[in-house]
């Protein structure tokens, strides 16, 4: 399989494929198998039905929706997801709803997250006893100002 085609396997008939919404879209975005309701503060996990075959130096990563995110507070527990290359189980979203009061609803068909492919680099680990120096150092969260 090449790195320029994604195979994927529809493990139920109302499944649907990932599909991008413009040519230049980075994700493809994932839908929901079966009709879900989220009461406000819960999570909960949606299946899509599909499972995919990336190709060897390939990851997936399972992002949020903005249009959920900004109109219903909508976010994947474990944003961004990860999908390993020998992953070849069913794609499934971890929504939370984080709306204090409105109960959200998922339809079977709904987008609710989006897969985007990236190249992943493996090194070698090596143990050192010194890294090199950088001007930053070992300046960690808000090291850089507001």
């Amino acid at each position: 399989m090449s790195a320029d085609e994604l195979r994927v396997r529809r493990l139920h008939p109302d499944a649907h494929l990932p599909v991008r919404a413009y040519d230049d879209d980075a994700g493809h975005d994932l839908c929901a198998l079966e009709a879900t309701t989220l009461p406000p503060g819960e999570r909960a996990t949606i299946r899509t039905g599909i499972a995919i075959e990336l190709a060897a130096g390939q990851a997936g990563l399972v992002l949020p929706r903005s249009g959920l995110a900004a109109r219903h507070g909508i976010a994947i527990v474990n944003a961004p997801g990860l999908i390993d290359a020998g992953y070849r189980g069913e794609l499934q979203v971890l929504l939370l709803n984080t709306d204090r009061t409105q109960t959200f609803h998922v339809a079977p068909g709904d987008r609710i997250a989006q897969l985007v492919i990236v190249a992943v680099a493996t090194p070698r680990i090596v143990e050192a006893d010194a890294l090199a120096a950088t001007l930053r150092g070992e300046g960690g969260f808000g090291s850089s100002g507001v």
